[in-house]
């Protein structure tokens, strides 16, 4: 019986040895992919956000993260690291059957050496030369003494409705959505691609007036069903105008960090007249990632 324990334990150790040679010559060595990324806010609880390094034009995941504490460090493929030319990071769904990216890509850019500063300009939109007007008015009923209860994108200063909002087509798995504030609420006049078409809720808004849906342009009238803490019809002078960037699918209903256009209203606002507005609190999110 000794003599037989001795060979299991012999055979043991052997097995041991073997692994960390194994582990010493290990043919798929490891490095290190550091990210430092600047604005990124928690997604909802159905998403997160993965990485990608582009090796001879074939996605790669770096991983999933929902922190946006950073740095982060994730361990890839040594050889694959060196050889990416690119990173991008990605929204997906928190359970994912699709191995590929999906179409809500959030930041991108190119490697130069150790190194790949990326932007969301070059993967979402460029919003530098954004500006957008809006005006007071509530189309949706037949009561001109609550004009100061909706809002509209539009410009009619020439006589005739134009578009109000100045914004770049935004790349697949993106939309606009337009906010007011108010007492520190904000409630979405709805979201949309084109900043001359109705927007996505033009006929299913619970807010509006029943007399219509209003013109073709994004906008809104808070007219009834108020959520709770606020009063319709209301007046938006004093609240904040803001139009956002939203991914799609979103699961969140407070306004993406993404905000490129934003504009108090003034309280001597005049209904029908055009406001402009400014620039938001944020227009693009950068960082750097190195391996």
């Amino acid at each position: 019986m000794k003599k037989i324990f001795i060979g299991i334990l012999s055979l043991a150790m052997s097995t041991i040895s073997c692994t960390n040679n194994d582990d010493n010559n290990n043919p798929n060595p490891l490095g290190n992919l550091v990210l430092n990324l600047n604005g990124l806010e928690a997604l909802g609880s159905d998403f997160v956000y993965e990485g990608w390094i582009i090796v001879d034009g074939v996605p790669i995941s770096t991983g999933t993260f929902s922190s946006v504490t950073f740095p982060q460090t994730f361990e890839i493929n040594a050889q694959m690291l060196s050889e990416a030319t690119m990173f991008v990071l990605s929204i997906e769904p928190i359970n994912d059957p699709d191995p590929a990216p999906s179409a809500t890509k959030i930041l991108a850019g190119s490697f130069s050496g150790s190194n790949a500063e990326v932007s969301s300009s070059t993967i979402v939109g460029d919003f530098s030369s954004s500006s957008g007007n809006y005006i007071l008015a509530t189309p949706t009923d037949t009561d001109d003494t609550n004009e100061e209860s909706g809002v509209w994108f539009l410009d009619d200063s020439s006589g005739s409705m134009m578009s109000g909002l100045n914004l770049p087509v935004l790349t697949e798995g993106w939309k606009y959505e337009g906010w007011a504030v108010m007492n520190g609420t904000p409630i979405s006049t709805g979201t949309f691609t084109n900043v001359s078409g109705f927007d996505d809720n033009a006929t299913t808004s619970p807010y509006k007036g029943d007399a219509g849906n209003g013109p073709a342009f994004p906008g809104e009238d808070y007219l009834q069903n108020a959520p709770s803490g606020l009063t319709f019809p209301t007046d938006l002078r004093g609240a904040t105008i803001v139009i956002s960037v939203e991914p799609d699918p979103d699961n969140d209903p407070a306004p993406f960090t993404f905000k490129p256009l934003a504009h108090t209203v003034p309280a001597n606002a005049t209904v029908h007249s055009v406001i402009g507005m400014g620039n938001g609190p944020l227009q693009e999110l950068s960082g750097s990632v190195t391996r």
